[in-house]
């Protein structure tokens, strides 16, 4: 199984990299898909990349990648980031790897994501496999998954080693499910309104396109509906 999943990895990284263009500067997320897409780059020669955590940014320069600061005096040309749920709006959840406000914010330094994941990601409604994480401050943590949960009833702290995940911000993480019944759109805004949450991980508004790897090595492309949504 594993060896299908990379081989999809593998072709979904590839159309990506094929996409990144001499003299751009981009940003990195975080998770495996990414980090083939850095092994791939780091055969280019002149790449700048804003990184979205600590491993990928010690991936990246060690594969010989500029690692390069969001210092508020550029714009990202591409940013290129996995998945752990796509819907066919590509609405996606993130977070399974705990560096979802990072993300977040390097997709929302960029003209443009696109979204490197394999097909099993694609979903027909968000929550259908995973939780959605919500990072939230670790100072009376209890008392942000109490006002949580009167909008996701059901969540869990997030664990590791037997001891609350830390995220690279130094923040917890609140694993929720997410009804069938619920409304992405509308949770977008209601979870940022909770006092002592920080980021939540629906990606809405953001992708679009999302490159997503077969076991046979096929790439699906699947581009965002036009909403007239403004872009994010």
């Amino acid at each position: 199984m594993e060896g299908a999943d990379a081989t999809a990895r593998a072709a979904a990284a590839a159309a990506a990299v094929d996409l990144v263009e001499p003299g751009m500067t981009i940003g990195l997320g975080s998770g495996r898909a990414v980090w083939e897409v850095a092994r791939l780059l780091g055969d280019r020669s002149g790449v700048r990349a804003a990184v979205a955590s600590q491993r990928t940014a010690e991936l990246a320069r060690g594969l010989g990648i500029e690692v390069v600061e969001l210092d508020g005096s550029l714009e990202l040309d591409l940013a290129l980031d996995g998945a752990d749920e796509v819907d066919p709006e590509l609405r996606l959840i993130k977070g399974g790897g705990g560096a979802l406000l990072r993300e977040k914010i390097v997709i929302s330094a960029a003209r443009r994501f696109v979204v490197v994941a394999e097909t099993p990601k694609r979903v027909e409604r968000l929550g259908q496999h995973f939780r959605l994480p919500v990072e939230v401050v670790r100072f009376a943590w209890r008392d942000t998954r109490r006002r949580l949960e009167r909008v996701l009833p059901d969540t869990q702290l997030r664990m590791a080693d037997g001891e609350p995940y830390v995220t690279d911000e130094g923040h917890h993480i609140l694993d929720c499910v997410l009804p069938a019944e619920a409304d992405p759109d509308a949770l977008d805004h209601r979870l940022k309104d909770i006092t002592g949450v920080v980021e939540h991980g629906l990606f809405i508004g953001m992708a679009e396109r999302a490159l997503l790897g077969r076991p046979d090595g096929v790439v699906d492309s699947l581009d965002a509906p036009i909403t007239g949504r403004p872009p994010r």
